[in-house]
């Protein structure tokens, strides 16, 4: 088993099973509005993901985040505005359009009392995987991962490390497109959040998977594709990483976040 103190993944992960579309976006939003009562959490939230490419969203708490990532999942519905994944519309095709998406929350969804191979089989059906495939896939996976000496082992014995490679090859096995990672590096120590990333900048660059990864850590950002701040229900910032610091003025990163969401350095698209 490889150990979480190296923060390199392996050199070669799986194939992805089966190619990638030519389609350029993976990933569309247009126009999104979502309102709890007088709380209007998104105010027209635009983007479009590109194959291949790894973007960072950011924001302070209460920016919209959570409810950005729940409509993209599509555990709520939009008020206004549509979500496209793979091409397909996801409130008038949900099953189709969900079938490209992986999702790792920041919350474990994990069944704790089950073994590592249970939670991979019942993953497997949920999207109807037939039985040999899914074996070969979960093997594979999880052998990428260093984990293939735990299947057997209960989720509750593992560290909080592996959970989230399990979650990681789990969001995977059906062989999706787009990879939403949600807050997934909080309680990580830092041995475990850098092979996570590192893990996850593989996959973009080996299986062209789009990536869309929130978090609190503008640290994070620095080797992503594009940087997205979300304040206050709106994108106010949009460009690679590199951008903001040049935008600000700033040579450090907090510092050049707070600048941008406190009003000195909003509203830029790149």
């Amino acid at each position: 088993m490889r150990s979480m103190q190296d923060p390199q993944p392996p050199q070669q992960p799986p194939p992805p099973s089966q190619p990638p579309a030519a389609a350029e976006l993976v990933l569309q939003a247009q126009g999104l509005h979502k309102r709890y009562g007088p709380v209007h959490a998104l105010k027209g939230v635009s983007l479009a993901l590109p194959l291949g490419q790894w973007w960072v969203l950011l924001g302070p708490n209460g920016a919209g985040k959570s409810t950005l990532v729940q409509l993209l999942c599509g555990l709520f519905v939009p008020d206004e505005g549509r979500i496209h994944l793979g091409g397909h519309d996801l409130t008038a095709q949900p099953a189709a359009a969900l079938a490209h998406l992986g999702v790792v929350f920041q919350q474990s969804t994990l069944d704790m009392d089950l073994s590592v191979q249970q939670n991979m089989d019942h993953h497997a059906a949920l999207h109807g995987l037939v039985r040999a495939d899914a074996q070969a896939r979960t093997e594979a996976l999880l052998g990428w991962m260093g984990l293939q000496d735990q299947t057997r082992r209960t989720v509750r014995e593992l560290s909080g490390g592996n959970r989230r490679k399990v979650e990681l090859a789990r969001a995977l096995l059906h062989g999706p497109r787009v990879l939403l990672m949600d807050e997934a590096t909080v309680g990580l120590d830092p041995a475990s959040r850098e092979h996570l990333l590192a893990s996850v900048a593989e996959l973009v660059r080996q299986r062209q998977l789009s990536v869309l990864w929130t978090t609190h850590w503008v640290q994070e950002a620095r080797h992503a594709d594009a940087l997205l701040i979300l304040h206050r229900g709106q994108l106010v910032f949009q460009a690679p990483p590199a951008e903001l610091l040049a935008h600000t003025g700033q040579t450090d990163w907090e510092a050049a976040f707070l600048q941008v969401v406190q009003g000195g350095g909003s509203d830029v698209r790149v």
